[in-house]
């Protein structure tokens, strides 16, 4: 049984740091590109970054380059999401998923498994 569990959410101020984590299980990690996306409050769910199997490869939206980083330890099964100089914009439950074939896509649609979200709350 596949299992993406994330964690690391929580409440931050503006301009704050925050690290997400997601720990993948039951899958061979290697062959998998993962992705975070997140859906704010009355919004449509939407794509922040992703990184291929080995990590040579990673995308970003606009909204967040130069502020988030992705990286992961395929050692750890386990993507990250560094987020530096947080906005209110940036609050979201935000997801990881993993699609098989290692790519790094940008589309919801290329997602096989998906985990339960985290909660990330910025305040002014």
């Amino acid at each position: 049984q596949v299992q993406l569990v994330e964690s690391g959410g929580g409440l931050v101020q503006a301009g704050g740091s925050l690290r997400l984590s997601c720990a993948a299980s039951g899958l061979t990690f290697y062959n998998y590109g993962v992705a975070w996306f997140r859906q704010g409050p009355g919004k449509e769910r939407e794509f922040v970054a992703s990184i291929s199997r080995g990590g040579g490869y990673k995308n970003y939206a606009d909204s967040v380059k130069g502020r988030f980083t992705i990286s992961r330890d395929n050692a750890k099964n386990t993507v990250y999401l560094q987020m530096n100089n947080l906005k209110p914009e940036d609050t979201a439950n935000y997801y990881c998923a993993a699609a098989g074939g290692g790519a790094a896509p940008t589309k919801s649609q290329s997602y096989d498994y998906w985990g339960q979200g985290t909660q990330v709350t910025v305040s002014s």
